[in-house]
């Protein structure tokens, strides 16, 4: 299964972020042991490592935050055509325009988030990391 990763997932994995580093890190598992393709966008770097960087005052942990995301995952360029597909989208926030716009060029299966009003009225599954992993368990 080919899934494009929101940067809240990934972030839940790398800060270990207490009430959701268990299933971002069964989902990293999991892409790990190429059960699962993981997909993120080129934005989503620069976020992880502004992120990390703000909240554990370290650039050497934001370094290791972007090599385990590039280590890991497949990256979604993100160039001018996806920029204007996702400035064309009715989402309310342009991030989450952004990937979007990348997952639908990726062809993946379906985004994995918490925050699955997000991308409300997108015309592929939006899953938690727990229905991921029912959806594929029901699939065999």
């Amino acid at each position: 299964m080919r899934v494009l990763i929101d940067t809240n997932i990934v972030l839940d994995a790398l800060l270990e972020r207490e009430a959701f580093v268990e299933d971002a890190r069964t989902l990293f598992t999991a892409i790990q042991s190429q059960q699962i393709q993981g997909f993120v966008t080129a934005t989503t770097l620069t976020n992880i490592f502004y992120i990390v960087r703000k909240q554990t005052k370290s650039i050497e942990r934001a370094r290791e935050a972007v090599a385990m995301t590039l280590a890991l995952m497949k990256i979604c360029e993100v160039n001018r055509n996806i920029l204007e597909t996702a400035f064309a989208s009715n989402l309310r926030d342009f991030e989450d325009a952004v990937q979007l716009a990348c997952a639908y060029a990726k062809n993946v299966d379906a985004i994995v988030t918490r925050n699955a009003d997000d991308f409300a009225g997108a015309s592929l599954p939006i899953l938690s990391v727990q229905q991921l992993f029912e959806q594929m368990n029901n699939d065999g």
